[in-house]
């Protein structure tokens, strides 16, 4: 058994910055911190993430939103953007050499190259295609009513484990002082597609690749990593917080992949399964700060999904919203990473692995914009960013210290909008009875 690092957090978060602990980016930030909310006005903060799209594949035709009708592919031929249900029987490569394919050097015209597991159905085109706007419902309501984001960036250039990293602590090195970032999912040797399992917790031989300042993936290590988080940040001022997910072991489950995350008191506040959050907030218990992760089967993963994933968003959204809660919380719904699907916005390449393409953001809250489309441009510190401006917290030095912290989505001075539920095609008991086993995910 592993035993756990003995060594105190709240030193070291606070300190972070100030004695030049850096990252590949630093603790110098370009974007200066917008004006604080005001205090008391925002207590709760849930960040709800979902899974593998692009703002062009899943916000088609919402209104003043930059959203594109066709692509370019790399024989520079244009290829409309064509409908397509949400739970395709299909997975799209969305390593980062699917990211590099389809960045091609800045032209985003290498969409056709990502790999593809389409065997039947509609093979044409696979990867330049849009949810079809009735499947997309309640989101593109709730984007419309609120504040959509059209130029939120997912931070790293990869799928879903180092993203789920960057969601959590802006970074996915191994160590404070690293100058590698974990760059792909998890691999057990025994099932290299079955990565159940990944971090902390995994079994002797998993590992995950690494890349280095030049792109090099040649060094792999054990995807158990030690260096603050946002979380310690949290648990140094006294903010409390939960994340709900299905499985304790599934790379979409971030502390996980934190040695004294995983192995401290802190695990004690990963609730599983994930639909306990639709109880806890029914009981009157919201954690300031939530991260909520989604089953497989209510995931917007291409290929495994059901379909149900805007009712399961809307479920913890309506919960929110129904309750005494809703006055003083952010909701913030982000999608992880773009799932190898189509999108023509580049993104601003710093290094050789950040940033990566757009995903959609929608936030919602009493006092967020309304009907708002914002042309900021964020990424998964933007999230970061914003807790430590509400919560008045140091940066820790990652992507938050260079990310800006969302207040263009706010208007703190408007009248705060009453909530308004949003019907869905399943509602929350249908979660809360659902006892399948959980479905992780099952990418390579």
């Amino acid at each position: 058994m592993r035993r756990p690092i003995q060594r105190s957090y709240t030193t070291a978060v606070v300190l972070f910055c100030s004695v030049g602990i850096l990252a590949l980016h630093g603790c110098a930030s370009g974007v200066g911190p917008g004006p604080l909310p005001p205090t008391g006005k925002i207590q709760h903060i849930v960040i709800i993430v979902q899974e593998n799209r692009t703002p062009d594949n899943l916000f088609h035709g919402l209104p003043n939103a930059d959203i594109a009708n066709n692509g370019k592919n790399s024989k520079g031929q244009t290829i409309p953007l064509t409908s397509i249900g949400l739970d395709t029987n299909y997975d799209l490569d969305h390593s980062h050499d699917g990211f590099l394919a389809m960045y091609n050097g800045g032209k985003m015209d290498g969409a056709d190259k990502v790999g593809t597991s389409c065997h039947k159905g509609n093979c044409v085109n696979p990867q330049f295609h849009y949810v079809d706007p009735s499947e997309a419902q309640p989101y593109l309501q709730m984007a419309q009513q609120y504040t959509f984001a059209d130029r939120m960036f997912q931070t790293n250039q990869g799928p879903s484990f180092p993203a789920h990293q960057f969601l959590i602590a802006g970074t996915s090195a191994p160590t404070a002082t690293s100058k590698l970032f974990a760059a792909e999912n998890v691999l057990i040797p025994a099932n290299p597609a079955n990565n159940q399992n990944a971090g902390c917790a995994g079994p002797p031989g998993e590992t995950v690749a690494m890349i280095d300042p030049m792109g090099s993936e040649a060094t792999k290590q054990f995807p158990c990593f030690e260096h603050p988080t946002l979380i310690d940040l949290l648990d140094s001022h006294g903010i409390t917080w939960k994340y709900y997910a299905p499985s304790p072991g599934s790379i979409w489950t971030g502390p996980n992949a934190i040695h004294h995350l995983r192995f401290g008191s802190d695990w004690l506040n990963v609730i599983i399964p994930q639909s306990s959050v639709l109880t806890h907030i029914s009981n009157g218990e919201l954690a300031q700060v939530t991260w909520v992760i989604p089953d497989g089967r209510s995931s917007d993963h291409a290929g495994i999904n059901d379909g149900s994933g805007p009712s399961w968003v809307a479920s913890v959204v309506n919960a929110v919203g129904n309750s005494a809660f809703w006055s003083n919380t952010v909701i913030l719904i982000t999608w992880d990473d773009w799932g190898g699907w189509y999108d023509h916005v580049a993104p601003n390449v710093m290094n050789s692995y950040e940033y990566g393409f757009r995903v959609p953001l929608i936030v919602m809250s009493p006092y967020a914009k309304k009907g708002y489309v914002s042309h900021v441009t964020h990424d998964f510190g933007s999230l970061l960013r914003f807790t430590e401006a509400v919560f008045r917290l140091p940066t820790l030095g990652y992507a938050d210290s260079l990310a800006d912290d969302l207040s263009d989505c706010f208007d703190f001075t408007q009248r705060p909008t009453s909530f308004q539920p949003f019907d869905s095609k399943y509602d929350a008991p249908y979660f809360l009875n659902d006892h399948r086993p959980p479905l992780d995910p099952d990418d390579d």
